[in-house]
């Protein structure tokens, strides 16, 4: 038996997933993950925690699908992305707990940053934008604010890494200092063009270069594993978003994937060159393989299925999230109501932190069946407006959305998605596609698969929607959206909620 263990360190959970050469999922195990709250606005992880929930998934999911060693391929790890790990070198150990990817405690230095004219240089070197999202202000914290720990960096004691590289430092027993080149796009210090982390960029930071992990292919045999799946081989690292354009097999400029999940990640595939956006996106590397860097436009939309959750714990007009479908269902319209779910502000192409939530439109025929049809065209509107401003920046009309995430299971949600766009909405058959695409840059590193070709003739097509309204509805319905964005803009002058 030979089969890829896919590793998915995500921020509420570490999972490991085994899937076998026609990329069937054979066995899946969970382990929870707890957040940390010190303060509004800070979000931490314990990273011995994260370790050992990862570690105790490998172990139970090798016991249920009964595989020792021999029987794995490659292994292959997708994670949560930009959350900040710093560790000594010596002892292993972390300084401090990781800073998780929301958290916003530098939110000063970055404004600081701007301020002083530096935003164009990052973008144009990262492809990102100056914000404490990315990982270089995380670390300028820990480094600031953890006793002696600039003066160990200084000294070249201590290592830095997303969570990949941390996995990897463990999983290989400390011989591995490593990360790929699609997390290390995220940190705001390594420049996508030369591949390399920038030394300039560091210096803005004041973080020393000796802290920075090697930077290896995302697919491609890269280290063994220790004792603990011994003469294994990593062979496919990628962060989550980009594991599962992967997964959805968007191999061709154009080509677009949304995952709905408490957020909504939208990638477009844009080739071998990256695309400079005018419209507020990232720029970010989709993965290298065998040589070959391909690049990528990312939106994300702050408040997805949160906004549904928010119905459910906050207004109690739902018994639970899944209940929202057939309520919204309920009624062949919105009635007039628009949501615009700002609840932490707009993400892109808006990126506005003072945005506040705003329903408008109500009247005393509103009913929560309005209010719940609202919210899930809230989620289609923000998903509809990152895709315009995909194509404007690219010039590429997309023939088709790939779907996943948990909320892609929401029929309505996907048929109002079509409806918007214009385009079919296309779930894949298999929903797991970020794990699949730590799968598949596993096989593809290992030679478990043979070629890229081999492995889209393995993606197959689940449920479509095809968009059913007329174009003079849906414009309508975007002024509309627009109006009502327009409103909810710059109410809250304390930032981020």
């Amino acid at each position: 038996m030979s089969v890829i263990l896919a590793l998915d360190q995500g921020t509420s959970s570490s999972r490991a997933v085994v899937v076998d050469s026609n990329s069937k999922i054979l066995a899946v195990a969970q382990r929870e993950l707890p957040q940390i709250y010190p303060q509004p606005g800070w979000v931490e992880q314990d990273p011995e925690t994260i370790w050992s929930s990862q570690l105790a998934s490998i172990r139970a999911v090798m016991e249920q699908a009964h595989l020792t060693a021999a029987d794995i391929a490659a292994v292959g790890i997708t994670n949560q992305r930009e959350t900040t790990v710093v560790w000594d070198r010596t002892t292993g150990q972390p300084i401090f707990n990781a800073l998780v990817w929301q958290d916003r405690r530098n939110a000063s230095l970055c404004e600081l940053l701007k301020s002083q004219g530096h935003e164009p240089l990052f973008q144009q070197k990262t492809g990102l934008i100056l914000d404490a999202y990315f990982s270089g202000s995380k670390i300028r914290w820990l480094l600031d604010n953890v006793a002696g720990a600039r003066a160990k960096a200084e000294r070249g004691e201590l290592a830095f890494g997303t969570v990949d590289a941390w996995l990897i430092w463990k999983l290989t027993g400390g011989r591995s200092h490593m990360t790929d080149v699609t997390n290390a796009s995220r940190t705001l210090l390594f420049n996508i063009h030369t591949l390399d982390w920038d030394d300039e960029l560091l210096a803005i930071f004041d973080i020393p270069r000796s802290m920075m992990p090697k930077v290896v292919a995302s697919s491609g045999e890269c280290v063994k594993i220790g004792d603990l799946l011994p003469g294994v081989p990593i062979c496919g690292i990628a962060g989550d978003q980009q594991a599962a354009l992967f997964g959805q097999m968007c191999l061709r400029p154009g080509m677009v994937k949304n995952t709905y999940g408490t957020g909504c990640f939208m990638l477009m595939q844009t080739g071998e060159k990256p695309v400079v956006s005018s419209n507020r996106l990232l720029t970010t590397i989709a993965w290298q393989i065998d040589g070959h860097t391909e690049y990528a436009l990312e939106g994300s939309v702050f408040i997805g299925g949160a906004a549904v959750q928010w119905l459910r714990d906050g207004l109690g007009i739902i018994g639970s999230s899944a209940e929202v479908e057939a309520l919204a269902a309920s009624v062949d319209d919105n009635g007039g109501v628009y949501f615009v779910p700002a609840l932490s502000g707009m993400g892109a192409p808006y990126w506005d932190a003072h945005a506040r939530g705003l329903i408008i439109g109500l009247t005393r025929g509103t009913t929560r069946a309005h209010i719940a049809r609202a919210t899930l065209e809230g989620i289609a509107l923000q998903v509809t407006d990152i895709l315009t401003a995909m194509q404007a920046d690219s010039g590429i009309t997309i023939p088709e959305l790939r779907v996943d995430g948990g909320a892609s299971e929401n029929k309505l949600l996907m048929q109002l998605q079509a409806d918007l766009l214009g385009v079919p909405v296309v779930q894949s058959s298999t929903p797991e596609s970020t794990v699949m695409g730590a799968a598949f840059l596993a096989g593809l590193g290992s030679g478990f698969w043979k070629s890229l070709e081999e492995l889209e003739s393995r993606w197959t097509e689940g449920r479509s929607f095809q968009p059913s309204i007329s174009d003079a509805a849906r414009g309508v319905q975007l002024a509309r959206w627009k109006e009502a964005v327009s409103r909810s803009r710059n109410w809250s002058q304390e930032g981020p909620a």
